[in-house]
C-alpha cells in the first residue's frame, strides 16, 4: 500500500524512503541477525503489559515482522481476535510459514489443531495484513489494543501514525509501542564523521516529542520512558553487519556512492578507537517505551460538551 499524501499538519521525523524501508524488510534473512534486540525488547514490553489490567476482544501487532510476538499476544489473551500488520509482504509471508508450521506440529502433536488453540472463533491464530501504518484497513473503533515493537521509527510521520492508531482503537483502549530514541547508533554517526557529513543513520524522534505528538493525536495521559542498551562487538566489521540487518540507512539523503578503500580504512579505524578495556566495540540502542489510552470524548461530533452524571452511591 502506497503512502498516502500528507496533510498540511504532518511532518516528516526525517525523509526516510519508505519503500525502501520495504523492500528491505520484505527480505527476512537480510534482518534475521538482528532479531535477538526486537526479542528482548518484547519481553519487557510484555513486563509492562502485565501491570495493565485489559480484556481486548481484538488486538493488532503494528509492524509484526516475522510475526514472533503474534502467540505471545494470542496466549495472554486468548480469546482475542490478534492481527499481525506489516508494510513488508516478505515479512508476512515469513509469519505466515511460522504459523502454518505451528498449526501443523500440532496437529500431529494432539491429532486436532482445535486441541491446541480450541474451538472457539479463533481456532485459526491469528490473521495478517499488509497496509502502512498511517492508513490501516480496518473500521474506525475496532481494536482493544495496538501493539508495536521497533517498527514505529521506520515511519516519516508518527504523528499521522500516531492519528491513525486513535482513529481504530476503541474508547478506553490502549496503545504500547517501543522505539529507537536519538542515542541509538551513537558510534556509528561518531565514526561515518570521520569520512564526510552525508548522515548514515536516521535522526531518531525524541521521547518527548513523542509525548506531545499522542496528546496532538488525542490520546490521553500518556507515559513515556526510556532506557539504553548497549551491544558489544569483537570486529568492526560484523558491528556494521548488525546496522545492516536492523535496516541501515535508509534516508532520502543518504550518500548513493561507495566508499573509497582509504575511507573505508578510516571508518574502521574510529571504531577501532572505540574499544573498552574489556576490548569490545560498543553499540549503544536508546529504546523508548511509551503507552496511553483513547480517552472517552469530552465533545460530540458537532463541538457540544459532553457532560457525565455519576449515579450517587447509596
Amino acid at each position: 500500500m502506497s503512502l498516502p499524501p500528507p496533510s498540511a499538519s504532518a511532518k516528516l521525523s526525517a525523509p526516510i524512503d519508505l519503500p525502501l524501508v520495504r523492500r528491505r524488510f520484505g527480505q527476512p534473512q537480510r534482518v534475521a541477525e538482528s532479531d535477538f534486540l526486537r526479542r528482548e525488547v518484547s519481553a519487557r514490553m510484555q513486563e509492562r503489559l502485565a501491570l495493565v489490567k485489559i480484556a481486548p476482544r481484538e488486538v493488532l501487532d503494528a509492524g509484526c515482522g516475522e510475526g514472533a510476538d503474534l502467540p505471545v499476544l494470542q496466549k495472554r489473551y486468548p480469546e482475542a481476535q490478534v492481527i499481525g500488520l506489516d508494510g513488508a509482504y516478505g515479512m508476512l509471508a515469513k509469519a505466515a510459514d511460522h504459523q502454518r508450521g505451528a498449526q501443523t506440529a500440532m496437529n500431529r502433536l494432539f491429532g486436532s489443531i482445535n486441541k491446541w488453540l480450541g474451538s472457539g472463533p479463533h481456532a485459526a491464530g491469528p490473521e495478517l495484513a499488509c497496509a502502512d501504518f498511517a492508513s490501516l484497513p480496518l473500521a474506525a473503533n475496532a481494536l482493544d489494543l495496538v501493539w508495536s515493537n521497533l517498527a514505529l521509527h521506520w515511519h516519516p510521520q508518527p504523528d499521522r501514525v500516531f492519528a491513525e492508531w486513535r482513529r481504530v482503537l476503541r474508547v478506553e483502549g490502549l496503545l504500547m509501542f517501543s522505539c529507537f530514541g536519538p542515542d541509538t547508533l551513537r558510534e556509528v554517526r561518531s565514526a561515518f564523521e570521520q569520512i564526510d557529513l552525508a548522515p548514515h543513520t536516521l535522526p531518531f524522534v525524541d521521547m518527548h516529542d513523542f509525548g506531545d505528538m499522542l496528546v496532538n493525536a488525542g490520546f490521553s495521559t500518556p507515559v513515556m520512558d526510556m532506557e539504553t542498551i548497549t551491544v558489544t562487538y569483537e570486529t568492526p566489521q560484523r558491528l556494521l553487519e548488525d546496522v545492516r540487518a536492523w535496516g541501515g540507512n535508509p534516508l532520502e539523503s543518504r550518500r548513493r556512492s561507495m566508499m573509497s578503500r582509504s575511507q573505508y580504512q578510516r571508518l574502521l579505524a574510529a571504531f577501532e578507537a572505540m574499544r573498552k578495556p574489556d576490548g569490545k566495540i560498543p553499540l549503544t540502542f536508546e529504546v523508548v517505551y511509551g503507552h496511553a489510552f483513547r480517552p472517552v470524548p469530552k465533545t460530540t461530533a458537532a463541538g457540544e460538551s459532553i457532560i457525565r452524571f455519576e449515579r450517587p452511591p447509596r
